[in-house]
């Protein structure tokens, strides 16, 4: 499902390892957050419609912070897919997949990116010709093993792993032939946003970055 701005699901999932998963709370700090991500190395981050300045969040990083991608994340109905489209976001990731957010996502600008649990929900989104999905929650949800038993039968599916990943566990993740990239907390600390430690989180993305980079 490639969009108008030539971006697709899978250019998405391939142009980072790692997905920073980020709850905004000011939208003052978004630009120098995703600065400092950039230059750790980070390409692609997910602002989630947790907050009120979300969208706002997005907007600016989409403005300011142009080399970076920067997408919607806790997308739970066409409305906010509109939104986060409407607000300049590169991409939308869904927690599940209903039929009327996937109406929604043939309509609008830029790709959706469902997230599935099981073996069922696989089927429904291959069904839709999505083969770019996020895996969730991957950790609750019976992590590497089951994405290890569910590449059989479904070897054409890229993942984006997220929930319960962090720095001790996502590099397992990445070894797994058809996860893609992992999203995660942890290079974003919400104290060190507090704290407007910028450097820190810059600190966390160049060690996630060279540790797999080290282990390719």
């Amino acid at each position: 499902m490639i969009k108008k701005d030539g971006i697709s699901a899978l250019d998405v999932l391939t142009s980072g390892p790692v997905i920073p998963v980020i709850v905004v709370s000011n939208p003052d700090h978004a630009v120098p957050l995703a600065q400092a991500l950039l230059a750790g190395g980070i390409k692609v981050l997910e602002i989630t419609l947790r907050t009120t300045t979300a969208l706002e969040a997005i907007q600016r990083i989409r403005e300011k912070v142009p080399k970076i991608l920067v997408g919607a994340g806790t997308i739970l109905s066409g409305q906010d897919l509109h939104a986060a489209a409407e607000a300049g976001a590169s991409f939308a990731i869904s927690p599940g997949l209903i039929p009327s957010l996937l109406a929604a996502a043939y309509q609008e600008s830029i790709p959706l990116i469902p997230g599935v649990a099981t073996a069922s929900e696989l089927m429904m989104a291959r069904e839709a010709n999505l083969t770019e999905l996020k895996f969730f929650p991957a950790q609750a949800a019976g992590g590497v093993e089951i994405l290890q038993s569910l590449y059989g039968p479904f070897p054409q599916i890229k993942f984006c792993a997220t929930g319960g990943i962090t720095l001790q566990n996502y590099r397992e993740y990445l070894a797994l032939k058809n996860v893609a990239c992992v999203g995660g907390s942890w290079l974003v600390p919400s104290e060190k946003i507090a704290q407007e430690d910028w450097s820190a989180i810059t600190g966390l993305a160049q060690e996630a970055v060279t540790e797999v980079a080290k282990s390719s």
